[in-house]
């Protein structure tokens, strides 16, 4: 008996890291110290020692059971810019910057080529958002988890200074609410997908006329990465009075999260055209339309909140850095929560 025969493979670990390599040496930052392979990820903090009180921001994430679409699919190459998304964001939203990311793949069998695959994706959300891959743990988990099956998590920090925090408490009545847009559905609410439609390929194959695109691909699409356009945003000289990443528990959770006492937003709801996977996933469903905004993101995956002088400055900021971008609300005195109308 040995290891092998109990289920682990040392050695496809060992082929895995050699195929990922090359995707993983792209998202190299300077401060990135070593490379791929030591106990631990270095990285320098030389170049933060210029900020007044440098603050380390952290975020945690996986792409929930959005995985069981790429098993489902057979196509691994997009989960890992998802699990890289549903972290930076996080961050972004509090004003910091993505430093370096660290990934986390449980599998029933470790596939060299599969990993390799999942691996790049995770690259390419780290290039997306200009933080460094230091690191990774691929395990194998034989017995415990079906072979073919795998899940992915992973844990990003970034740092800003701390006069520069988001925090939502300089929101005023008055300031203006720009959505951006979202490429989908992201990576959240997918038990009730998988509960709407048919997770069949037969059904994810469907061409829908609407969506100009078969199901299956309208919903994989990876989750938008919105740092390089909060960066843009701030680049232009605009101050970010408050941010909210919409997630999970969709606009009734996430609004409020950045929200001060005594402050109430107000989204209109006709203020943009909500994406056409919503309205199929909300009719074939027939789901409750109140239940869609406290569960998806419904075309809106980032809000921000900014003076009214400000609105302009930020949409042409964000149309710069190729996103789609509108006024869709406004905020005021009350009750501290959000208000759809």
């Amino acid at each position: 008996m040995d290891y092998k025969k109990a289920g682990v493979d040392i050695e496809a670990g060992y082929k895995s890291v050699q195929l990922m390599k090359d995707s993983v040496k792209e998202t190299m930052r300077p401060e990135v110290l070593g490379g791929l392979g030591g106990f631990a990820g270095a990285f320098s903090l030389a170049s933060i020692k210029n900020m007044e009180e440098p603050v380390l921001l952290s975020g945690t994430d996986g792409c929930g059971t959005k995985v069981k679409l790429a098993f489902l699919m057979d196509k691994h190459d997009t989960i890992g810019i998802d699990a890289v998304a549903m972290c930076v964001n996080d961050i972004i939203c509090s004003g910091g910057e993505p430093l370096f990311f660290l990934d986390y793949i449980a599998c029933g069998k470790n596939y060299p080529e599969k990993i390799a695959t999942i691996v790049g994706g995770v690259a390419e959300g780290c290039k997306q958002s200009e933080c460094a891959l230091v690191g990774g743990e691929t395990a194998e988990h034989p017995g415990l988890m079906p072979e073919d099956d795998y899940d992915l998590a992973g844990f990003a920090v970034g740092v800003v200074d701390k006069k520069d925090i988001v925090t939502g408490e300089n929101i005023k009545p008055g300031n203006k609410l720009i959505g951006i847009a979202s490429s989908g559905v992201h990576s959240n609410g997918f038990s009730l997908v998988r509960k709407v439609f048919e997770m069949t390929k037969e059904s994810l194959d469907t061409y829908y006329d609407e969506l100009g695109m078969t199901l299956g691909e309208a919903l994989i699409a990876p989750t938008r990465i919105y740092v390089k356009a909060l960066k843009s945003v701030s680049k232009a000289g605009v101050t970010i009075n408050g941010c909210s990443h919409i997630t999970g528990g969709g606009f009734y959770e996430n609004i409020p999260r950045m929200l001060p006492e005594g402050i109430h937003a107000v989204v209109k709801k006709d203020s943009y055209e909500v994406p056409a996977i919503f309205k199929l996933l909300q009719k074939t469903g027939d789901i409750d339309e109140e239940m869609m905004y406290n569960t998806y993101n419904m075309g809106l995956g980032m809000i921000v909140a900014v003076d009214e002088n400000d609105v302009d400055a930020t949409l042409e900021a964000l149309k710069a850095a190729g996103e789609t971008a509108c006024v869709v609300g406004e905020v005021k005195a009350g009750e501290k929560g959000v208000t759809l109308c």
